[in-house]
């Protein structure tokens, strides 16, 4: 088992280093929660969660994606994207198809074996997040969005520009 992010800080005093804490804490809550995730897909569905997230958003649009825009969405290069595209292709989830008009773009759509299957992945994955937090009350959930929300805002609103990170 690896350790905990927040180790780091685990010395330090209550009220000192509040946004350190913070930072460590959103970060290895998500760290857990990835790789339980990774776990359950590769499991029970022989998919890592960079497929997942190209199926969730081909799973969106009907009419499919030019793989750069779905470069761009899934937040992975276009080399890595082609890749991706490839194996679900080969395991007849995604079909790929070039535009008449531009025979050097290329489209990706979910077949309807792609379109059945991640059906189930994304009931499953609402279903694992659901029993990952079910310790924790509704309303904390609730108010953790929100607080969420204000902690993303403020970040954006200090976000050096710089970069395509």
């Amino acid at each position: 088992m690896s350790v905990d992010l927040e180790a780091i800080v685990s010395d330090t005093q209550d009220g000192k280093k509040q946004e350190l804490r913070l930072w460590l804490r959103v970060l290895s809550t998500s760290k857990l929660i990835s790789q339980e995730i990774r776990r359950r897909l590769r499991r029970e569905f022989d998919a890592t969660l960079p497929q997942f997230d190209i199926l969730s958003q081909l799973y969106r649009e009907k009419d499919g994606l030019r793989l750069g825009e779905l470069s761009r969405r899934a937040m992975v290069t276009n080399g890595n994207v082609t890749g991706l595209v490839e194996r679900l292709e080969q395991d007849g989830y995604v079909a790929r198809e070039r535009l008449d008009d531009d025979r050097r773009v290329t489209v990706a759509m979910l077949t309807d074996k792609g379109r059945r299957t991640f059906a189930a992945m994304a009931e499953a994955h609402e279903q694992w997040l659901r029993d990952m937090l079910a310790d924790v009350d509704p309303i904390v959930v609730s108010g953790l969005l929100t607080h969420m929300g204000q902690v993303k805002q403020s970040v954006r609103n200090h976000l050096s520009g710089e970069g395509d990170d």
